[in-house]
């Protein structure tokens, strides 16, 4: 095998997409911080035991392992970076109040979480905690919604649903995890033959209600459906109630409802949404509440949040023109590169980009716009340069 070909699903960025992944970047930090979100950058690696605690477990098969050289503990490579914040606010910022959270950087996946997926995401996300209000989920929800906008991303469709739904049909359902994890499983994949199956012996009230959540999706009137044809309880109105009033402050996008998609259900604790986009095959955008991620580290605080990975996203937002430039010529010495090299540096200390044409290669500039560039002016015993159009 060659030296230089890649693992599976693995690749390099080359500079074109790689400045617009960068360009992204920067703006989903910018509008995190519009909203008063403050950057933190977990490391990459942990010891497996943090990375793997409480919610992180269902990341096990998604985590490369190592040792450590220097303890001989076992080691891990990020999967998500949310167990990690959740650790920072419980042990490193001990905040009374509400922390407002982002980060933006790279995980590591064992194996591709869908078809044509990296398995090296760059992963940004934003949380917040201290606040069990729904106003919390109501934030979360429209700073994903600006993420999306500040990066020239249109057309957009919001689907909601809630973990406590499901939870509030298996109420005293005596099941083992396994059982549930496979009904979970069946409900996701809208499964209606292995659902019935793994069923069967379910209580009538609980049988029938997971049964019913299989067709439980589309517009609003989703809500009111479930609320005739779900085993009533205060959950499920507290659930529901929170859906529409959630969907009530979204403006701009199509608001749809799932209340059978378990995905990431292990994780979430109430409210979770996800962002699409015509032509996607999985959700930019995924987040909502939960409220139990932090309970591992001893202080189990309100949170609520979504993430992307930066990398799909590149591949539905507009690519923004190339940036302008100025072309400049190569001196090697005298007055005239003297000039030319401060010149050059008042222009640079300016914010503009300067590109300097290596002799011989007067065509290679390839991710910028040269509209301008640097000529002589002749008038006068002092040599000067200027900028003139091209």
């Amino acid at each position: 095998m060659s030296a230089w070909v890649l693992p599976d699903h693995i690749a390099d960025v080359l500079p074109s997409e790689a400045r617009h992944i960068e360009e992204l970047r920067r703006e989903l930090l910018d509008t995190a911080r519009g909203y008063g979100f403050e950057l933190v950058m977990p490391p990459l690696l942990e010891h497996l035991e943090s990375l793997l605690t409480g919610t992180g477990e269902a990341l096990d098969l998604q985590t490369f392992k190592l040792v450590d050289q220097l303890s001989g503990r076992m080691m891990g490579l990020r999967a998500d970076t949310t167990p990690q914040v959740a650790r920072i606010d419980a042990h490193l910022l001990n905040r009374q109040g509400v922390a407002r959270l982002c980060y933006c950087g790279p995980v590591l996946h064992t194996r591709p979480d869908r078809p044509h997926a990296t398995r090296e995401p760059l992963q940004f996300g934003a949380e917040i905690y201290g606040h069990a209000g729904i106003e919390a989920d109501l934030e979360a929800l429209l700073l994903a919604l600006d993420c999306l906008r500040a990066t020239r991303v249109n057309d957009i469709t919001v689907d909601m649903g809630d973990a406590r739904i499901v939870r509030s049909v298996l109420a005293g359902v005596p099941v083992d995890a396994a059982v549930i994890a496979q009904v979970h499983a069946a409900l996701a994949s809208k499964d209606a033959g292995s659902l019935a199956s793994l069923t069967k012996n379910f209580p009538s009230q609980a049988r029938e209600g997971l049964a019913a959540l299989l067709s439980l999706y589309g517009d609003a009137k989703v809500l009111d459906e479930a609320r005739r044809v779900l085993p009533p309880s205060t959950q499920l109105n507290e659930a529901l109630d929170n859906l529409r009033w959630l969907a009530q402050h979204v403006h701009g996008a199509k608001v749809t409802f799932d209340l059978a998609d378990l995905r990431g259900y292990a994780y979430y604790s109430g409210a979770r949404f996800a962002i699409y986009t015509p032509g996607a095959s999985d959700a930019h955008v995924r987040g909502g509440r939960y409220d139990e991620v932090g309970a591992v580290f001893g202080r189990n605080r309100p949170a609520v949040g979504f993430s992307l990975d930066v990398k799909e996203l590149a591949s539905v937002a507009a690519k923004p023109p190339l940036k302008a430039a100025i072309r400049a010529p190569w001196l090697d010495d005298g007055a005239d590169a003297q000039a030319l090299r401060e010149a050059i540096a008042v222009l640079r200390a300016q914010g503009e980009t300067v590109v300097c044409v290596l002799p011989g290669h007067e065509s290679e500039v390839d991710e910028f716009h040269c509209d301008r560039e640097l000529v002589r002016d002749g008038a006068g015993n002092v040599t000067q340069w200027r900028i003139s159009n091209i």
